[in-house]
């Protein structure tokens, strides 16, 4: 009985050492897939067109040569992780091939998420996580504060590097939500005869909008110094000004990843002057793209991925903003708080969905 029972302990004790060092080097990947994007991999096997060896491979890349014996060890994990797949190609020889996940990688790609995963991984959002247990003893916004003495956008405004990173990142982002909402949500702004784009930034949504409905007239809503250097052309107007102050009359609005950088307080705000602006439009609403933590209110079973990724990025705006990720009860209860009376879900992209509110 003794024996069993000592072996069941050893059974226990594999396993959870097992899931403790999963998840302690758990940064491993991420910062496999930076080395990768940073050399340009992802490219290079794109280019080449077929199945690329290993020697075929090691032309390409800008290293030292006595460096060469380490790279099949990164390309090794990298296939483990499904980012790529060893395949034959025409000599018998295996080569590397892309997979969909490393497609999104490759630089040339519209919808490329390079900048992203540069962002991500980078020292600005990673360096606050070895700050986590000093800012809960602190009185600062938040951890990103206590690593760099600064709030991100403060952050973004003298760091032109990160800055450049950070707005490539969203652009990139936003030609990708762009393309499967007009697939998916056509209908969404068929019939409307003028949008505003709040926090559009340099206008890579509301343009991409106005150019596909011409007949829309459409406006990029930010701070005046945000939208200062960009002119108007054609049904796309660029309006500076503060979205807690007043929000230009539409039929729709519009704020894509916006809310979830807010806390309750400041959504509430934000959602009554977006109800304001739209007091005297007929059938106006508020259109937006956030993601829905569905995994918490869940009754059957869930994706453990997914719940991963929304309560690490519910994690990742406490850490790096004043925000959160919400359930769909969480959003109900701001709508209804701004004066709203129903909405709307659909299903868009990955963990985010576009919610329709309707006054």
């Amino acid at each position: 009985m003794s024996s069993s029972n000592n072996e069941h302990d050893i059974e226990l004790l594999d396993q959870a050492h097992a899931h403790l060092w999963k998840h302690m080097y758990g940064y491993i990947i991420p910062m496999t897939l930076k080395w990768a994007v940073e050399l340009n991999i992802p490219d290079i096997i794109h280019n080449h067109g077929k199945p690329m060896t290993m020697d075929e491979l090691l032309t390409f890349l800008p290293i030292n040569p006595i460096k060469a014996p380490y790279v099949h060890r990164l390309m090794r994990i990298l296939t483990h992780s499904g980012f790529l797949a060893l395949t034959d190609n025409h000599q018998g020889e295996k080569g590397y091939e892309l997979t969909p996940p490393s497609l999104l990688l490759v630089k040339s790609n519209p919808f490329s998420q390079s900048s992203y995963l540069h962002m991500a991984t980078g020292p600005v959002l990673t360096n606050p996580w070895q700050y986590l247990s000093t800012w809960f003893q602190n009185d600062d916004l938040n951890s990103l504060y206590t690593a760099h003495g600064t709030t991100l956008y403060d952050y973004a405004k003298t760091n032109f590097k990160f800055s450049d990173v950070f707005n490539e990142s969203m652009g990139n982002d936003t030609r990708l939500i762009f393309h499967v909402m007009i697939q998916k949500c056509r209908g969404v702004f068929e019939g409307l005869s003028s949008l505003v784009d709040v926090g559009g930034a340099n206008g890579i949504l509301a343009s991409s909008i106005a150019q596909e409905f011409p007949e829309i007239e459409c406006f990029v809503f930010d701070l005046p110094h945000v939208v200062a250097d960009h002119r108007d052309a054609d049904n796309l107007k660029f309006v500076g000004g503060d979205m807690f102050q007043a929000i230009p009359s539409a039929d729709a609005i519009l704020l894509k990843w916006i809310l979830h950088n807010w806390t309750d307080t400041e959504c509430v705000k934000i959602l009554t002057k977006c109800k304001e602006a739209l007091s005297d439009k007929k059938g106006g609403k508020v259109i937006l793209i956030e993601m829905i933590m569905s995994s918490v209110e869940s009754q059957g079973e869930v994706d453990e991925n997914i719940v991963g990724i929304e309560l690490g990025f519910d994690l990742l705006m406490m850490v790096a903003l004043e925000g959160r990720q919400r359930s769909e009860k969480e959003w109900a209860k701001l709508f209804s708080d701004a004066g709203f009376k129903e909405y709307k879900v659909t299903r868009l992209l990955g963990l985010r969905s576009l919610i329709e509110v309707f006054v």
